[in-house]
């Protein structure tokens, strides 16, 4: 009961973030309290951190704040060093790891978010990269896959499968909500059974948001940024 005082998580509950750190405190074990934080009437609660950036996700540990969703995964393990550990020991396949966990963070979830808000030719630009991003994915995982085991870290879900989780186990909602297909299993039979296997766990299926809910975040998202965008007269 005393832990669960100490460690609290602020987010928002359709935020990939936010939903990384949810399911990393799950994997590890760790009791924890969440709190929705509405960014646009920030509580008295959160602004008392002082932030330097008032975003979420915001990891709170006896009493001190940790930012930055990565940074957050990294200090979970390193923290509570009981099994399963999220990354590696050996300090060459932690860089691998920690490596392909930026750039699924910025490069492959920029791409996805441009595909969402974009349209037209923009939105077509867009998917093309996406498609290059999955495809050095694809072939950037299939070496650090351990003995043919489902997840990145073997018997246990690790860093790169929390990582991952959050970016594509909602793809379903996405496609339905913008008609446009992102992960196809021929194309990208790697990522498509990797992801599979992880949506489909009860751990993971903890931590999604509701689909609807989902869907209509997405929509809402890409109307308004479309009728933000600037238009082109001929």
């Amino acid at each position: 009961m005393e832990e669960e005082k100490k460690v609290k998580l602020y987010g928002r509950w359709g935020s990939t973030f936010y939903k990384r750190v949810e399911l990393a405190l799950k994997i590890k074990g760790i009791p924890y309290e969440c709190v929705e934080e509405d960014l646009s009437n920030k509580s008295q609660l959160f602004l008392q951190y002082k932030l330097v950036q008032k975003k979420v996700p915001v990891l709170v540990h006896d009493g001190r704040p940790i930012v930055e969703s990565l940074v957050i995964l990294e200090y979970i393990d390193e923290n509570w060093k009981g099994n399963p550990q999220l990354l590696p020991k050996d300090p060459f396949e932690r860089a691998k790891v920690r490596f392909w966990g930026k750039f699924l963070h910025q490069q492959l979830l920029l791409s996805i978010g441009l595909v969402i808000t974009k349209g037209g030719e923009e939105q077509e630009r867009a998917m093309k990269v996406l498609f290059e991003n999955l495809k050095m994915v694809e072939e950037g995982m299939q070496d650090l896959f351990l003995g043919g085991t489902p997840y990145i870290n073997g018997e246990n879900l690790g860093f790169l499968d929390i990582v991952m989780s959050s970016i594509l186990s909602p793809h379903r909602a996405i496609e339905e909500a913008i008609g446009v297909k992102i992960i196809d299993p021929e194309r990208n039979p790697v990522i498509f059974s990797w992801v599979t296997t992880l949506s489909d766990l009860p751990v993971v299926k903890e931590t999604l948001p509701p689909h609807d809910m989902l869907v209509a975040l997405v929509q809402f998202i890409r109307q308004k940024n479309l009728l933000q965008s600037p238009k082109v007269e001929a």
